[in-house]
């Protein structure tokens, strides 16, 4: 008995229904197969709210709930990780990236990579392909998930010899205008700008810049996913932004066109990294379940000591990484992926 909890409305909206469509897709993949494992299957909202998404998982668990697939953004997640813990119920998270998800208990992993890891992961790409000499940086000090990639960018910037020639913050509470900011990187000198942000600000970023004549490179991570979607957003200034992501609905491998495919069969549109990122959690806990003899007669903490042992000992290939392992800490190792906005559309790098 599988369950989600996320965002199906509000703000955050774009990221929970792309988790429950991915999920969802896997486990109907699933059950029409000769597994003798099957899953039931059943997502709650919690509009992105800690308490909400405790009361969501306490619904979850009235309905027979023995595996947790979710929740999607980190607040949430660390609010509701502290609650299976106590139970010791497995809870995997395909999108809640902070490292304070899984630090409450041993029955807590991640399918996406850590804030820490996108921070490094992003100088390394950087740094190896050359896509800038100067490297300005506008993140939100007020914000874990930004603040958190940052500080691990500036440390292996360093390492590898990347020039910050200046970092710029903002906050929650001053967000509405972004242009000093830009305009700092711009008389700086930077020819690339780093931004460990979401996408409703960088979209702020990018009309600024165009004002102002300023075209660096840009180069964002997971959380930018989505800046094509944007009501009213002139998507033609994203031409060019990069993004480090998990997932690239274009590229050619016959796993993810498969994926692609049958997700827009399904739901009429082009799945999302957090669309993916639900698809390789269910998939995973699949793999799991197989291997380690997992039934749905076993309880909740039976399956999580079960899934714990297999997923700290297992290689899994997915969509948003081959040869992914966990650690005891519930963190994923995995290679990371590029991805550029070109023509209106992600492709890959």
């Amino acid at each position: 008995v599988l369950g989600s909890c996320g965002p199906l409305t509000g703000s955050a909206a774009i990221y929970g229904q792309a988790v429950v469509n991915g999920a969802q897709l896997a486990v109907d993949e699933i059950n029409a197969s000769d597994s003798k494992i099957k899953f039931e299957f059943q997502g709650e909202d919690d509009e992105a709210d800690g308490e909400k998404s405790v009361n969501a998982y306490n619904t979850l668990k009235d309905w027979g709930l023995q595996v947790l697939a979710g929740p999607v953004t980190t607040t949430p997640s660390i609010a509701v990780a502290a609650e299976t813990a106590n139970d010791n119920l497995f809870m995997m998270t395909p999108s809640a990236s902070a490292p304070a998800v899984i630090e409450s208990g041993d029955n807590v992993f991640q399918i996406c990579f850590t804030d820490p890891n996108q921070g490094v992961a992003s100088a390394d790409y950087i740094a190896e392909n050359k896509l800038g000499t100067k490297v300005g940086i506008i993140y939100d000090s007020s914000d874990a998930y930004s603040s958190g990639i940052y500080e691990k960018f500036k440390a292996e910037a360093a390492a590898k010899n990347l020039e910050i020639v200046t970092a710029e913050a903002f906050t929650a509470d001053n967000k509405s205008d972004l242009s000093t900011q830009v305009a700092k990187c711009q008389q700086a000198g930077a020819d690339l700008v780093f931004l460990p942000i979401y996408y409703q600000e960088a979209s702020q970023i990018l009309i600024a810049a165009n004002k102002s004549g300023y075209a660096p490179v840009f180069f964002g991570c997971d959380g930018m996913d989505g800046i094509l979607t944007i009501e009213g957003f002139d998507t033609s200034l994203a031409e060019g932004l990069m993004l480090l992501t998990p997932f690239a609905a274009d590229a050619q491998d016959e796993k993810t066109q498969a994926f692609v495919s049958a997700y827009k069969e399904a739901y009429g549109d082009t799945p999302n990294q957090f669309a993916a990122d639900a698809y390789d959690v269910v998939y995973a806990i699949y793999q799991a379940a197989v291997a380690g003899g997992i039934n749905g007669d076993m309880d909740a903490s039976d399956v999580c000591d079960a899934l714990k042992a297999q997923f700290t000992s297992m290689t899994f290939d997915g969509l948003t990484g081959d040869g992914m392992t966990w650690d005891a800490s519930g963190a994923v190792s995995k290679a990371p992926k590029a991805v550029v906005i070109k023509d209106g559309a992600y492709a890959a790098m």
